[in-house]
């Protein structure tokens, strides 16, 4: 499908990631699925994180920040630019890019496209994504691990685990790095299931999935389960990775193309 569109910019705001091989998997494959309905638009790309812009940059790799795509974005003349974030929801990170777009709203007409988890119909896609990822089995259990936040939005985890439950899947249970729950080892232990699937729900995998959730040593998500007598395995695939996520952000330009421009 190619949307036929006024001319504008589109820069895709990812928080970033070192590791390269998913970085081709995720947010460059986001980035290429975008390009690819907005033919007549060009893509630019930005991180937020510093930290990952200076590594990268040790190892001869230039990535943008916000402030120097925008401005390359006002230099070669667009009036529109539409900013897309990667984000998993309204937290911290899509405010700090909220407020690094604020100084060009005056300049170019700016539009800011939604996070993952946005509206009812995005649960819905995105619980609906998970299902049919998985290949859901009653007799198993499946524990996907988010990054979490202090941003009072971090109940995005918790309506999400509601979801999967309205659905019918109370063995689909979610929790996060940031603000573990005390109860998700009480739930295993209601549930019953011998066998648990652990996956990060994250847009990108890396230092996180690998040594936070999924590693067979040190303090792990994988390492706390499998203490309590469970045999544990782990589905190491991004949410970036999954085609119909990807479609969700390219819906969420789509949306932001049709509203008004942005009142920051």
């Amino acid at each position: 499908m190619i949307l036929q569109t006024q001319k504008k910019a589109i820069l895709v705001v990812s928080f970033g990631t070192s590791y390269r091989d998913s970085f081709k998997k995720t947010i460059k494959q986001i980035e290429n699925e975008i390009q690819a309905v907005y033919q007549n638009s060009v893509v630019y790309r930005a991180f937020t994180s510093q930290i990952i812009i200076d590594k990268l940059k040790k190892k001869g790799i230039f990535v943008d920040t916000v402030k120097e795509a925008m401005d390359k974005i006002v230099k070669a003349g667009y009036h529109t630019v539409i900013c897309q974030p990667t984000y998993i929801m309204h937290g911290m990170e899509y405010q700090k890019m909220l407020d690094m777009i604020e100084p060009y709203k005056n300049v170019i007409d700016v539009r800011c496209g939604a996070p993952l988890l946005s509206s009812v119909e995005d649960y819905d896609k995105v619980t609906e994504a998970i299902i049919a990822e998985i290949k859901w089995n009653k007799k198993d259990t499946f524990v996907l691990i988010g990054h979490g936040t202090k941003h009072f939005k971090d109940t995005s985890y918790s309506i999400l685990n509601d979801c999967f439950l309205a659905k019918g899947y109370p063995n689909i249970l979610v929790d996060t790095l940031e603000n573990p729950s005390n109860t998700l080892l009480q739930k295993l232990k209601i549930i019953g299931s011998n066998i648990i699937y652990i996956m990060p729900f994250l847009i990108v995998t890396g230092k996180h999935t690998r040594y936070d959730i999924c590693d067979d040593v040190g303090d792990t998500w994988k390492t706390k389960i499998m203490s309590q007598g469970y045999t544990v395995y782990t589905i190491e695939k991004a949410l970036g990775e999954y085609p119909s996520i990807q479609n969700i952000f390219i819906e969420h330009i789509q949306n932001a193309i049709k509203r008004n421009p942005m009142i920051l």
